[in-house]
């Protein structure tokens, strides 16, 4: 498995890393998690994402792999301490406790990268930054190795511009390019290390009807418009073209892929085998994405 260096952090990071919300989220059994980690760490994987609010996969993935942990690089997030939703908690006090449980969560003293995650434009500005500050500290208290933004769009672009963080997470795919133009430079300049989440654009493409209720639905409908052709040909074939076309982006380091699924990452894996994707295959996707986007195409969180 390819690795490339996360930006100034020096972090060699696995170009295929592993989601942890599949697992929470799909309440996947201790043992299935086991035999998905540990057989992925075994192929090579090197970098595992998890968050606060992803139900109980910060505590399978402790109980399962933490007696590997020099094996791995660990990423959590903070911001959602009781969950995705209307109890947020960006203070200072709420982050410190919440790295905390995660570390106890996680069976670690340490954390390679903790993000914040997916705040918006004033919350990030709150309180003169409280809520960087209180990264900033943790990772002063070698709590976390690095500090991180995980968002998209405006806010991620005026994270970047902050400063102040070490690595981004944002959104990169065929359905959600915006960020190639407005934001990746902007990152690369700044020597960040650039984490892909939804890279293959939850596979929108595959459900035949329109995805109700399901945090997808934004991709499948730009993707019925994109109507890129390669979309109607095999499954594989096509995750494989998406998820090469995310990691062929300059300042891409590590794409993130969740699953429920034994096997299902050596395969995702094996689809890089043919390395980075066409020139003239990237151009096709990028004009045909510029012919057709609309303003309002912004970035998924």
């Amino acid at each position: 498995m390819e690795r490339r260096t996360l930006g100034n952090t020096g972090m060699s990071a696995s170009v295929l890393g592993f989601g942890g919300s599949e697992i929470g989220y799909g309440r996947v059994p201790e043992p299935e998690v086991a035999q998905i980690l540990g057989a992925a760490l075994d192929a090579g994987l090197n970098v595992i994402d998890t968050a606060e609010c992803y139900l109980d996969s910060e505590e399978k993935i402790g109980a399962t792999v933490s007696h590997r942990r020099g094996e791995f690089l660990l990423f959590t997030k903070v911001g959602h301490a009781e969950g995705y939703g209307p109890k947020e908690d960006w203070s200072a006090p709420g982050i410190a406790w919440s790295i905390e449980r995660s570390l106890k969560r996680l069976r670690t003293d340490r954390l390679d990268l903790v993000q914040l995650h997916s705040c918006d434009l004033e919350i990030l500005r709150r309180n003169d930054f409280e809520c960087v500050r209180a990264l900033e500290e943790a990772k002063r208290q070698g709590k976390t190795r690095f500090i991180g933004y995980s968002g998209d769009g405006a806010t991620a672009l005026a994270a970047i511009r902050t400063g102040r963080f070490d690595v981004l997470q944002t959104s990169v795919n065929v359905a959600d390019q915006q960020v190639l133009d407005a934001v990746l430079p902007e990152a690369a300049a700044r020597g960040m290390g650039v984490i892909a989440k939804r890279p293959i654009a939850n596979a929108a493409w595959l459900k035949a009807s329109v995805p109700e209720g399901d945090y997808s639905r934004p991709y499948w409908e730009r993707l019925r418009e994109l109507s890129y052709p390669w979309l109607s040909g095999p499954a594989r074939e096509a995750v494989a073209k998406a998820l090469r076309f995310t990691l062929s982006q300059p300042g891409v380091h590590t794409a993130i892929v969740g699953t429920s699924k034994p096997g299902r990452w050596q395969e995702n894996a094996a689809l890089l085998g043919a390395g980075l994707l066409p020139t003239g295959e990237i151009e096709a996707i990028r004009a045909r994405w510029r012919e057709v986007a609309k303003p309002e195409w912004v970035g998924q969180t």
